[in-house]
């Protein structure tokens, strides 16, 4: 498994504190790979999801860690959405 995706998904994992997601949403980080959030938790995956998301490495730990708000970066274009924009938005309140 590719760093990057390693500590996102253990990332997101921590915040999920051992909770499953409702839904479920593929998060594609550029040129590093995709990792699955679903009532399973956070796993290195380039399955099919209801949502995918997909950002640059540096977007994606800013939104992590909160240096980055994830609506600001998709209205700058930083981030997509493809799909169910209500698991999106579940993802948020994950994440912040």
């Amino acid at each position: 498994m590719n760093a990057v995706i390693e500590k996102a998904v253990a990332a997101i994992n921590e915040k999920l504190a051992g909770d499953g997601f409702d839904g479920s949403i593929k998060i594609e980080i550029e040129d590093e790979g995709a990792m699955i959030i679903d009532e399973n938790g956070a796993s290195a995956s380039d399955a099919d999801a209801d949502c995918t998301m997909t950002s640059d490495a540096e977007t994606f730990q800013g939104i992590l860690t909160g240096e980055v708000n994830a609506t600001s970066a998709f209205m700058s274009g930083k981030l997509t959405v493809d799909g169910d924009m209500s698991v999106a938005m579940k993802l948020g309140s994950v994440l912040s």
